[in-house]
């Protein structure tokens, strides 16, 4: 397993242009991701979490089942 860092930052990047930060933890088996978003977040900008975890498998080295993904609405 192993991240791809340029892909990692170039979507960081993405979400930032839209006030989202990624925050990624990778364990043995998965990934653990959180996104935050900021106070001029775009909410309908965020894909539905299955398609950002496929998004993010590849570049996490990670199955997408294996990403526990948290994005700003959950919980709420």
């Amino acid at each position: 397993m192993s991240v791809d860092e340029l892909q990692l930052e170039r979507l960081r990047q993405t979400l930032q242009a839209d006030d989202y930060r990624l925050d990624v933890d990778v364990q043995d088996a998965g990934a653990a991701v959180t996104i935050v978003a900021g106070p001029d977040a775009c909410e309908e900008c965020l894909v539905p979490k299955p398609l950002m975890q496929s998004m993010l498998a590849p570049v996490l080295g990670v199955e997408p089942a294996s990403i526990t993904l948290t994005y700003p609405t959950d919980g709420q």
